[in-house]
């Protein structure tokens, strides 16, 4: 039994080696193969340098430019409305009316105070009049005619408060007719007709405005600082296009006119701002869009063939040779794209070499065959006849 085990274990044995003994052949073969095979033929090109207008894309929001609650600044039943939900308004516009009966009568009673007071001043001050003369002949007592002067004056305060009385009275009464403060659209009515409403009873309804009109956008703040070193200052009017949802361009340009004076911690952005015209109230609060923001002047930045940079799970990147002419993977940031080339942001500068055809033969840290174009095309020919 002992020996049967034994004979068992080597034959196992015998049959690993041999399996370990046919792997290493065929890998020392393929790696034979691997040397006979000649390098991939690849064209290169060197980074150069390019002035452009940098552009930056960002989502941005719609924001009316004054957002108003309209409130009832008096108290009493509403009594009307003057418009639908959803109307556009002018300022000024009478929106709601409240009960005004007993503002009306507060506003007579002070005039009817007005005109009594102002006959008791017309007669004090005749009579002031005549004392005057009559205590220059010593006909009445200085004393008699201080009196008439007193009185003459204290009709006159009571004149002026009576007016200003009269004043908040009309002030009262014009509340009751409710008037929209801005121009723009009316939203949902909070408070309809029949009810009872007061200063601190809340909003009757809200009016967003809609012309001219924000749009506020976060941007990068790595992207905000190539922007404000580009133009040479952080706070500077610039051009900004929409696109609307669709991708369709908006008729208007706007201009970025205002942007945060913090980044934001938790994003790593700094908020923009861009003002736009908006007389067909295309745009509406609330609607998301994307943003395009230009800078004012040209930089010079590196720039790489579209065809050049590849992708996979970690990011963008091209292959770049080394001093010894060997390509290695080298991981770049793109900004926008400009024509037929990516912008650089990160990863290449000038003067650097990059694989632009062959691409799909190139195994990083392994030579290559570096062609002209000219050489490139002819075996591209040829491939595809080798094919046919």
């Amino acid at each position: 039994m002992k020996k049967n085990i034994i004979i068992l274990l080597a034959v196992i044995i015998g049959a690993v080696l041999i399996r370990y003994g046919f792997s290493l052949f065929g890998n020392i073969m393929q790696g034979k193969a691997m040397k006979n095979k000649p390098a991939p033929a690849v064209s290169v090109m060197e980074i150069q340098n390019q002035s452009v207008i940098r552009s930056f894309e960002a989502p941005g929001r719609v924001v009316s430019k004054y957002r108003v609650d309209v409130l009832a600044r008096i108290a009493g039943y509403l009594m009307k409305s003057y418009f639908k939900e959803g109307d556009f308004v002018k300022e000024g516009q009478v929106l709601f009316e409240i009960e005004s009966q007993e503002f009306e009568n507060a506003s007579n009673v002070a005039a009817a105070n007005i005109k009594n007071l102002s006959a008791q001043l017309t007669y004090a001050e005749k009579q002031l009049a005549r004392a005057n003369e009559l205590v220059k002949k010593d006909y009445i007592a200085k004393s008699q005619y201080d009196q008439m002067l007193s009185n003459r004056d204290a009709l006159r305060a009571q004149l002026s408060s009576a007016q200003a009385q009269y004043n908040d009275a009309n002030r009262n009464l014009g509340y009751t007719r409710v008037k929209a403060p801005v121009d723009g659209k009316v939203g949902i009515i909070n408070v309809t007709v029949g009810n009872y409403v007061s200063p601190s009873a809340g909003a009757l309804t809200t009016i967003n405005s809609t012309n001219p009109i924000y749009i506020t956008f976060p941007l990068d703040s790595s992207d905000f600082q190539a922007l404000a070193a580009g133009d040479g200052e952080a706070n500077k009017d610039r051009k900004v296009e929409l696109l609307l949802a669709g991708g369709t361009k908006y008729e208007f340009d706007g201009v970025q006119d205002f942007q945060d004076n913090k980044v934001d911690v938790s994003t790593g952005t700094v908020t923009m701002r861009a003002t736009f015209e908006n007389p067909n109230n295309e745009l509406i609060h609330g609607e998301f869009v994307t943003v395009k923001l230009y800078a004012n002047k040209p930089v010079e930045v590196p720039v790489a063939p579209v065809t050049a940079v590849m992708e996979n799970q970690a990011g963008k990147y091209v292959y770049k040779l080394d001093e010894n002419e060997v390509p290695q993977l080298v991981y770049v940031k793109t900004g926008e794209q400009k024509g037929h080339n990516w912008i650089i942001s990160e990863g290449l500068q000038k003067g650097d070499r990059i694989v632009t055809e062959g691409l799909q033969k190139v195994t990083p840290g392994k030579p290559v065959r570096i062609v002209t174009d000219e050489e490139m095309k002819k075996i591209k020919t040829e491939q595809v006849t080798d094919k046919k």
